[in-house]
């Protein structure tokens, strides 16, 4: 296996692994009990907060715990329209948000809230003014995703979030995607919300967390008891916890090199392929893009017949291809990227699974499966 898929989800570590192991035998209390078990538990809790905080440039008590980055969006979107419901009606996002963004704000426009989708340009790019232009005095969030899923284009979001303070209008960004592939540090980039996702982070599936700035009141979700300052109900996670806890600290000390190492990775991965493949075509800005992520066209072929010669590659297609029929992902089409020009989109992230011995053998295979789907269309 030659896992290129790290942008869909990631592997657990052994720091992760370690991290969850008392919680998995011994140290089973619950951390609202007053037991050395339950103490033991709701340390771990606290440490675990800690360790996200010092990642995330927050402090502890603005960290709050969910099963998720779908769940923190929501908990935003949802809570804030509660929030201001009858008296603000109006979201601003862009064309190209994750379906846990999309989706919510599509819901609330069905309950008569307007929401406003700032197009992107043609390397997948917000304007900070064309966010601007489209705030108005009912404007109460604008949710604009830190580096997208398929692109890996970041986006302008410090710049977003000081417009929006000087607008005095709430800003959340979903930053599943860059936390532990570029700095995030929340009072840089000011944020009000944050959204993670532990699987994207060397996590396990169904943890996340959400950071609430200091100050900022939004309603709860979740009634019970007093989990989480109140905000959501529920006995805590304390394995799942103890594991995005480690992962986070892991990232953030490998920041000073790591991203570095994905950047060498994806960049040779790039180099080969595009000497291999003549017309071979870019998605996504060079520049403003996460460091492990490539999003190629190639020529006049189906990205999924390239990826389906070669099963040993692990990657994702941009678009979905049914006889004479392309059917390309929502942020292809908000780039203005036609049928055509997209049906040969293969998304391909690299991450800690990978070495440069794989990355060779990765881009020989898909050069020489280019070659041998294109000569059966001549």
């Amino acid at each position: 296996m030659i896992y290129l898929d790290h942008n869909g989800t990631t592997p657990l570590i052994d720091e992760v692994r370690l991290a969850m192991q008392p919680f998995l035998h011994d140290d089973f209390g619950n951390p609202s009990s007053a037991t050395p078990l339950g103490i033991r538990a709701r340390d771990a809790v606290d440490k675990a907060r800690e360790r996200l905080a010092t990642c995330l440039g927050a402090d502890p008590s603005e960290i709050l715990f969910t099963s998720g980055g779908t769940e923190s969006n929501n908990t935003v979107i949802f809570g804030l329209a509660a929030r201001f419901q009858g008296v603000k009606d109006h979201i601003v996002t862009t064309a190209v948000e994750h379906p846990a963004t999309m989706e919510p704000c599509l819901e609330l426009m069905s309950r008569g809230f307007d929401v406003t989708f700032v197009p992107v340009d043609g390397k997948g790019r917000v304007d900070p003014q064309d966010v601007a232009r489209a705030l108005r005095p009912s404007t109460f969030l604008v949710t604009v995703m830190h580096a997208n899923n398929e692109t890996g284009v970041l986006m302008p979001i410090r710049e977003i979030g000081a417009l929006c303070r000087e607008r005095e209008t709430l800003f959340h960004t979903d930053a599943a995607q860059s936390i532990g592939k570029v700095p995030v540090d929340v009072r840089e980039l000011n944020i009000d919300f944050l959204s993670v996702a532990g699987h994207k982070l060397y996590a396990p599936k169904g943890i996340g967390a959400l950071f609430v700035r200091d100050g900022v009141d939004m309603p709860r979700l979740l009634y019970g008891a007093a989990q989480e300052k109140g905000r959501r109900a529920g006995t805590e996670n304390v394995i799942f916890d103890a594991a995005i806890g480690a992962a986070a600290e892991t990232a953030h000390k490998d920041l000073p090199h790591w991203p570095a190492t994905m950047k060498e990775l994806r960049d040779d991965l790039e180099k080969k392929l595009s000497e291999g493949v003549p017309g071979l075509r870019l998605f996504g800005d060079p520049e403003h893009r996460l460091p492990n992520t490539l999003f190629v066209g190639f020529p006049d072929v189906q990205g999924g017949e390239v990826l389906a010669d070669v099963p040993e590659i692990y990657a994702s297609t941009g678009a979905a291809c049914h006889s004479d029929q392309v059917k390309l992902s929502h942020v292809l089409a908000a780039m203005g990227v036609t049928p055509e020009q997209g049906k040969g989109a293969v998304r391909l992230t690299v991450g800690r699974l990978n070495s440069p011995e794989q990355i060779q053998r990765a881009s020989d295979l898909l050069v020489e499966s280019f070659q041998k789907v294109s000569a059966k269309k001549n």
